[in-house]
């Protein structure tokens, strides 16, 4: 904590303690599948074996009849009692992709759900899965996301073709700029397919209770709300009639924002058996049906003056959907397009961009859905830098904008505000001490070691303003004892909401933090909201906070004020105490004030009612707010196994204002470690035939902590629009981390002339790569 010149004490930008280590280190923490019911009962999936193919029958008999099976459901029974089924995000006008809760006439993918069973415990249901019977007729699958467009198979013939999405237009609408640029770079990139894998699976336990026709029910989510809201349209009830709660929730990273598949048909089963029905996603069926995210892949123009200054960008890209993208995914692909610019002055730009059907899982939300504007943007960066014969960092100095530049329109018509590229770079480049670097490189070539260094720089779009992230509630009660309860929207998913909340609240109200408490993710006690997504929490949540804390401020200086027989304006608030400036005596603690409020209402003062309990809710002003960073890796090669090793890892990151520098590092550890996975291990793959490849981590492969050195951090704060001038960090680590390792193996083995742009970097694909490079006379 802080101390302010006035001797008040100030908790947001202090490294406080997260409040929620206590419990969560101790194991006592609430997940889904810590939820006990009475009578409850247990749900398991049948899913399909092969990628594509008609349903011919399904023989449930077996299973019935063992014991403890209590109901095996199919599509008849249970996708007729769907009312409807769209998400919040877009609205029920929006393109969403069918998605029959159970697969019903023909399946899309290997891991289709296309039978539940209910069972007495998870044991018996599981058993039962295997004597269902499912015939199925196979047809010749889509999978390669590349031909998809032109495959005369379609995954869903309702549809008419395989192309969710086609914008945009080829490179020749920029055929002046790149014919009269001194060097045209053309270059393609290759993302592969890869996953959020949160440390908990998706899950949940609903609770019908029919002689009240209400549904109660616990969930592994980041957004309650949108949950509540799609359980009642989905089953055709009132809202008020649903209460959804998320206890602790054990990482989403988008993928449990949105309703999938699997929970629409636990909720519609949990209507028609006896009892509170729970479904716990093990790991092989998260990494077979959760679906993926990234595996994208595009051809990339770069036009450069003779002095290196970049003259005009196009990209043309394509990104797979899956057979049941969740939601929309158009809406990320143009963010491609938008965005693709990046930090960098860019006179000319354009793009195409498409979203193809495939019979493979499903396209899901993963920090930074855009990411691959950064990865293809920095690596082509990079490949021009060797081919324009400029060095990497001189090449991105002469581009990169500077924060008295803004606010800056790119020529796609996106406005970046509030950011400094060119200065966050700076810094970096100085933690690295980059000529000192450069230095060790060519002495370690002269032992026979090949090291690199790579650079990744991006401005990121946080706390977006539309559909159920438009608004953020919040709820304040301050206790008789003078206590403090927070009521909020989103649940406990990692993200440290409960610590910034109690930040942000003691701050507001001016009490001591260990007298706030928050309660979040119960939509039967907070106000309507939007969860964590986006990189919105923080800068939404300290709107909603200094909304409903500016009322109770008012009330608790009117009351003092009317105590004191004082100014309201001579009364300041700090730990707890109300005091009149200038005269130390006169001090009231809030518990004093409290106890008038709510046991004395005749004696506060005329038009303050009594209790001291407020609601508010945020929607800002700003539609944009723009944070930036640098990321630097530098490496080790190894040419005979393919091995790399990351030697160094700096972000220099401008989130403006930090509400807790822990939680903000924590933040961006957690995204660049994912980032990393994506560059060099992690890969959802599909053989030709559409069957999974990796549904284990014994062939999924993670990075652990021998993988990643101590990440260095450098902070630049400069403020943005929303309250506090606070900005968006969950998803910048995911974004910038992949270009910078790409970029560092890159640098390593340039030497040798090797160029990948084709992830994963594994070491069968360097080893390949290089002898290749020297089977080149």
């Amino acid at each position: 904590m802080t101390t302010t010149q006035a001797g008040f004490t100030r908790f947001t930008g202090s490294r406080v303690h997260r409040v929620e280590d206590g419990r969560l280190l101790r194991g006592r923490g609430t997940f889904v599948d810590d939820v006990e019911r009475p009578r409850m009962l247990h749900a398991c999936f049948v899913r399909s074996d092969v990628a594509r193919g008609r349903i011919v029958d399904i023989d449930v008999s077996e299973a019935l009849a063992l014991p403890g099976v209590h109901a095996v459901f199919v599509a008849g029974d249970l996708n007729p009692g769907v009312h409807e089924q769209w998400h919040s995000q877009l609205g029920p006008d929006g393109p969403e992709t069918p998605r029959p809760p159970l697969a019903e006439g023909e399946v899309r993918f290997v891991g289709d759900p296309v039978a539940l069973v209910v069972a007495g415990d998870r044991y018996i249901a599981e058993d039962a899965c295997e004597l269902v019977m499912v015939d199925i007729d196979p047809l010749p699958p889509v999978v390669d996301h590349l031909t998809a467009a032109d495959a005369d198979e379609l995954v869903h013939e309702s549809h008419g073709t395989n192309v969710v999405h086609d914008d945009g237009a080829p490179a020749a609408m920029l055929d002046e700029v790149f014919s009269a640029a001194a060097q045209l770079v053309e270059e393609s990139v290759h993302q592969q397919a890869y996953a959020a894998v949160p440390i908990e699976t998706r899950g949940l336990v609903v609770e019908y209770e029919p002689g009240v026709g209400e549904i109660t029910m616990w969930v592994a989510t980041q957004s309650p709300h949108e949950h509540r809201a799609f359980c009642a349209r989905l089953l055709g009830m009132p809202e008020h009639r649903v209460r959804a709660i998320a206890r602790d929730t054990g990482g989403g990273f988008g993928q449990k924002i949105f309703v999938q598949r699997e929970e629409m048909a636990v909720m519609l089963a949990a209507t028609k058996v006896p009892g509170a029905l729970k479904w716990i996603e093990d790991r092989r069926e998260n990494l077979l049906a959760a679906g993926w995210s990234r595996h994208e892949s595009a051809d990339l123009t770069m036009a450069f003056d003779e002095h290196g200054v970049v003259q005009g960008v196009h990209i043309d890209f394509v990104s797979d959907a899956g057979a049941y993208p969740t939601p929309w995914p158009a809406m990320p692909a143009m963010s491609v397009g938008a965005i693709f610019p990046g930090p960098y002055r860019v006179p000319a730009a354009g793009f195409r961009l498409r979203s193809v059907y495939t019979n493979t899982a499903g396209r899901s939300g993963y920090r930074g859905p855009w990411q691959y504007e950064t990865l293809a943007r920095e690596v082509v960066l990079d490949i021009a830098a060797r081919q324009l014969g400029i060095d990497p960092v001189e090449l991105r100095r002469r581009n990169l904008l500077r924060h008295d530049e803004m606010p800056y329109k790119n020529p796609v018509g996106m406005r970046y505000d509030n950011v400094s590229p060119l200065e966050t770079f700076e810094q970096a480049v100085e933690i690295l001490g980059y000529e000192s670097f450069r230095v060790e490189q060519a002495r370690a070539l002269e032992a026979g070691r090949y090291l690199g260094v790579g650079f990744s720089n991006y401005v990121e779009p946080t706390t977006p303003v539309f559909g159920i992230f438009a608004t953020e509630a919040a709820t304040i009660r301050i206790e008789p004892t003078g206590k403090v309860n927070v009521y909020v929207a989103g649940g406990s998913s990692g993200n440290s909401l409960e610590t910034a909340v109690v930040q942000l609240t003691a701050d507001a109200l001016g009490v001591d933090i260990t007298d706030v408490n928050t309660i979040q993710g119960d939509t039967a006690l907070s106000g309507f909201g939007g969860g964590t997504g986006g990189s919105r929490s923080g800068a939404m949540l300290a709107g909603a906070i200094g909304e409903t804390a500016a009322v109770l401020r008012e009330r608790i200086t009117a009351i003092a004020a009317h105590r004191f027989e004082a100014s309201e304006a001579d009364i300041e608030l700090s730990q707890g105490w109300a005091h009149v400036r200038g005269t130390p005596t006169m001090t009231m603690s809030l518990s004093e004030i409290a106890h008038l409020a709510y046991f004395s209402p005749n004696a506060l003062p005329d038009g303050v009612p009594p209790g001291l309990e407020a609601s508010g809710r945020f929607s800002p002003k700003a539609r944009s707010n723009w944070a930036n960073a640098t990321h630097v890796c530098t490496c080790e090669v190894d040419l005979v196994t393919g091995q790399v090793e990351l030697l160094r890892y700096i972000v220099s990151e401008d989130c403006g204002p930090m509400i807790n520098p822990n939680v903000v590092e924590g933040q961006i550890a957690g995204g660049t470690v994912q980032g990393i996975g994506g560059a060099l291990l992690e890969h959802m793959a599909y053989d030709a035939e559409g069957n999974p490849l990796s549904t284990t981590f014994m062939d999924y492969l993670l990075p652990t902590s021998t993988d990643v050195p101590e990440i260095e951090y450098g902070h630049l704060e400069t403020p943005g629009p929303m309250p506090g001038g606070y900005k968006g960090v969950g998803e910048g680590g995911a974004i910038g981390a992949p270009p910078a390792v790409v970029n560092a193996v890159n640098d390593a083995l340039s030497p040798l002339g090797v160029t990948l742009t084709h992830l994963p970097l594994t070491p069968d694909r360097l080893v390949d790569a290089i002898e290749r490079s020297r089977a080149v006379p």
